[in-house]
């Protein structure tokens, strides 16, 4: 269990119980501890890198060529492995509906 009171609260949010990403909220920088919330879930993630305002960060680690869920759909795939609590962008994602890879 992580003592709230101990970090500066920074918050990402799930849209969807399926996904495998949050929405950050805010700017997010590497080192803190990221409050994350959907639907009564509620966890922290130590941030891996630092994650602009509205970008995804993995709320769980995500294998090469797996699918990236967002608003429980894929948006895309992994094209390297991806931590918890790692930035999940256009350098480590494709989708396949935009032309490839």
């Amino acid at each position: 269990m992580v003592d709230v009171a101990a970090y500066t609260q920074k918050s990402a949010l799930i849209i969807d119980p399926a996904d495998n990403v949050a929405v950050a909220l805010q700017d997010l920088k590497k080192g803190e501890q990221c409050h994350v919330s959907s639907n009564g879930r509620e966890e922290w993630i130590l941030l891996l890198e630092d994650i602009p305002f509205g970008h995804k960060l993995a709320i769980e680690p995500i294998g090469q060529n797996e699918s990236v869920l967002k608003y429980g759909e894929e948006i895309g795939k992994t094209n390297t492995p991806v931590k918890k609590g790692e930035w999940i962008h256009v350098h480590n994602m494709f989708c396949e509906r935009g032309g490839g890879k």
